[in-house]
């Protein structure tokens, strides 16, 4: 502090203390009429007798005086006693001092020179320990035009700034009691907000605050900041390091608190209007506690005022108070829960901003979805959120970054998933994604579905990261470059839930396919561009023979087919009835010179039963199987095969009865679905039969009446199917088994036997195999 600040005859001469009260502001700084004059003298107070003590209950601390010990200093009054912070006379008190008609400064220019002092301050170095943060840029790092703003909002306010400077050493000079004080400042600074009341307050002090400890730090080696010291009879720090430093800290401690509740206040200022603003209910509701809370931010100011102008005059004899320090205390834990109450309201406010934000872009999605594009451009860059010269592709094949422009202009099958992604899928999508002969018209993006992507754990990275690896395809190159609004349309509209699906978008980024996973499933890249259009333009291309049953799940079953072979496939996980089976079909094959081959498919659901088969089939050179170290993989191609089968059927309104395929699908899916094996032979691309595991072996060991009819190795196939047609059981038991997932229960199904319908049943099954 300067020394004519704390000229002693400021607490005794009447005429100094007004002029230091109403000072008269510099005529060469134009600052606003409303700065320069004081309210009128007569202030609308309310007595004591008009608090309402009904409610008002004790608050730790303040009763207490603000300090204590010598004469000069403010002291607590009669109103201490009944103060609290939910007091609705102390908060209908404060109000009333409040007649705003300067909202709108930027106050946060003034309180980052604050803090500068604060941080600058020896106490806060040697004293305390730990240093206040800067909070804001420096000048030189600023641009130009917002430096100049800076600089003209503390123009403006460094009158009313140095006019509460005056105010507050008067008034603690003077022994003004502590809420008469705080109401005084409170009306003096009635035309301002409530952020602008606490940092002109805050900033009054720290002038002072800022003046002491120049004056502490330079006495040592500068003789006029010695006589300073000496004129106002600052005691020495180092002769009372212990007692000063203790202080100091409590002050400093104080301080903080003030500084990190103010810093929230502003916070409230700062919310875009677009949004909130200060009239809605949700801001009336959260800022309900803010004038009690400035009330509270004064009274802490004023009592570390009190402790620096105790120290003037008090040379050898300072003295600490236990009073002064408790009440220090107090304050500071008022202000820290004060804080928590403003910061748990604030959170709520972005809280419900952000929630507007998110609907007003999940609306600005559906627009944009809904709008024609000359390019697929603007709905990748509205999906993908990626700075301007970053690149948030990645290539797993030549493993680099690219930019959004690559997809310009071509089919784009955005593969949704989670961070689960079966590892079965992404091998045969690979597979796939491999053979596809068209790579130049379309490009597969893995699009990572991950919540909080900006806060993954360490697990999740290395699961990304792992899985991006393992892709040939581009990947976005983190998961927290998806829009977060994107990830709600994908739910919302999408309908992604956990399991992957391919969306297709055409090169205008309109979607056309919203899964196109059946369709790769079936036909692999020949269902290019993958429209509903294409699908059903296959099917009706498609016949069912064992080129569609089987595909190119196994490159020999395509060389059998050109070698006119007989092909057996079969399934099931009952061992002994595959050794029956295999063994019957093949010595039968041998006597008539049937050409035949055998490959084991398992069952849909493919556990440790199906693999104990391959290896025992493969032990015991039964027939062909599926290679042992990915066996899963095709295994669960075969049968994922089928069910996208019946639910692309049943998209396009197909029905068993109607449609020979969707026939044959049932009776496969209702074998898989059995206890028992079964099988299906096939000649070539012509003739087919199949059958359950308790009627082939009866065909089988009745084979003496039907072998003769087969004179000639093509007669193989169309003989059992007639031998296995006169086969009518007494009983039959058919179930079908369809995977909950697929969204698509057909709610009538028929018999593939007798054609009747079938009853429905809910099954939850847990099969740890």
């Amino acid at each position: 502090m300067g020394s004519r600040d704390f000229v002693p005859t400021a607490r005794t001469n009447p005429l100094m203390s007004d002029a230091l009260s109403n000072p008269k502001p510099p005529t060469k700084t134009p600052v606003t009429k409303s700065y320069l004059t004081d309210r009128e003298s007569a202030k609308q107070k309310l007595s004591h007798d008009e608090l309402d003590h009904s409610s008002a209950r004790p608050l730790t601390g303040a009763a207490l005086p603000l300090s204590s010990g010598r004469g000069h200093l403010m002291k607590g009054g009669q109103h201490d006693r009944h103060i609290s912070t939910d007091d609705i006379g102390l908060n209908k008190q404060v109000l009333g001092t409040h007649a705003p008609d300067h909202e709108d400064l930027d106050v946060k220019p003034v309180l980052s020179i604050i803090e500068d002092i604060l941080r600058l301050g020896k106490s806060l170095e040697t004293v305390h320990g730990d240093q206040i943060p800067a909070h804001s840029e420096s000048y030189a790092e600023k641009s130009f035009q917002s430096a100049y703003q800076d600089m003209e909002i503390i123009k403006m306010l460094a009158y009313p700034i140095n006019k509460i400077t005056s105010e507050i050493i008067c008034k603690c000079a003077a022994g003004g009691e502590a809420h008469s004080v705080a109401i005084g400042l409170l009306e003096t600074l009635s035309n301002y907000g409530w952020d602008a009341k606490v940092v002109i307050t805050f900033a009054a002090f720290s002038v002072s605050y800022g003046e002491f400890w120049l004056v502490e730090n330079l006495r040592v080696k500068n003789q006029l900041a010695k006589d300073i010291a000496a004129l106002k009879d600052i005691p020495e720090t180092v002769e009372h390091k212990e007692e000063m430093k203790k202080k100091f800290k409590a002050v400093v401690d104080l301080l903080h608190a003030v500084l990190t509740v103010t810093r929230i206040i502003i916070k409230f200022k700062e919310l875009p209007s677009m949004y909130i603003n200060r009239d809605s209910p949700e801001m009336v509701t959260a800022t309900a506690h803010i004038p009690t809370t400035v009330y509270w931010i004064i009274r802490s100011i004023l009592v570390c005022a009190s402790v620096l102008l105790n120290l003037i005059g008090s040379g050898h004899e300072f003295m600490t108070s236990t009073t002064e320090s408790w009440e220090i205390l107090s304050l500071a834990n008022k202000l820290s829960h004060m804080s928590e109450h403003l910061q748990h309201q604030l959170e709520n406010l972005n809280k419900y901003i952000d929630a507007r934000k998110t609907n007003d872009e999940y609306d600005a999605i559906h627009k944009i979805f809904g709008t024609s594009h000359i390019d697929n451009m603007k709905i990748l860059k509205t999906l993908i959120s990626a700075r301007e010269n970053q690149m948030p592709l990645f290539d797993g094949t030549r493993r680099i970054n690219e930019r959004l422009e690559v997809l310009r202009m071509k089919y784009v099958l955005l593969l949704l998933s989670d961070l689960d992604l079966p590892q079965e899928e992404l091998n045969i999508l690979h597979l796939i994604y491999n053979q596809q002969s068209m790579k130049h018209e379309y490009e597969v993006l893995w699009f990572p579905i991950v919540d909080n992507a900006t806060s993954m754990s360490p697990t999740q990275e290395r699961q990304f990261l792992d899985l991006r690896s393992s892709m040939p395809w581009y990947s976005v190159d983190h998961p927290s470059l998806v829009n977060p609004v994107a990830i709600r349309y994908a739910r919302e509209i999408w309908n992604f839930s956990h399991m992957p699906i391919p969306v297709v978008l055409d090169p205008q980024g309109r979607v056309s396919n919203l899964n196109a996973l059946p369709m790769m499933w079936i036909w692999g890249s020949i269902a290019f561009p993958f429209t509903k259009e294409r699908e059903l333009a296959l099917w009706r291309e498609s016949t069912w023979n064992i080129e569609l049953l089987a595909d190119s799940i196994d490159p020999r079953i395509q060389e059998w087919i050109k070698d006119n072979k007989t092909i057996c496939l079969y399934g099931g996980e009952d061992i002994d009835w595959i050794r029956r089976f295999t063994t019957k079909v093949r010595s039968i094959a041998n006597t008539l010179h049937v050409p035949l081959e055998m490959i084991y498919v398992g069952k849909s659901n493919p556990k440790d039963k199906v693999r104990r088969c391959h290896e025992i089939i493969n032990r015991e050179q039964l027939s062909h199987i599926f290679p042992l170290k990915d066996y899963y993989d095709y295994v669960w191609f075969f049968w994922v095969r089928l069910t996208s089968m019946w639910i692309s059927k049943l998209q396009h309104g197909m029905t068993v009865e109607s449609d020979k395929i969707m026939q044959e699908l049932l009776t496969m899916l209702t074998y898989d679905s059995s206890e028992q094996g079964w099988a299906v032979f096939s000649r070539g691309l012509y003739d087919m039969t199949k059958g359950k595991g308790d009627i082939l072996l009866t065909v089988l060991d009745n084979s003496k009446q039907w072998e003769d009819k087969v004179d000639y190795p093509d007669k193989f196939v169309p003989v059992m199917n007639e031998a296995i047609s006169g086969v009518h059981p007494e009983h039959h038991c058919n179930r079908l088994i369809l995977p909950g997932q697929t969204g698509h229960i057909p709610e009538r199904v028929v018999c593939s036997e007798c054609g009747r319908t079938m009853d429905k049943y809910v099954m939850y099954r847990c099969c740890t195999d």
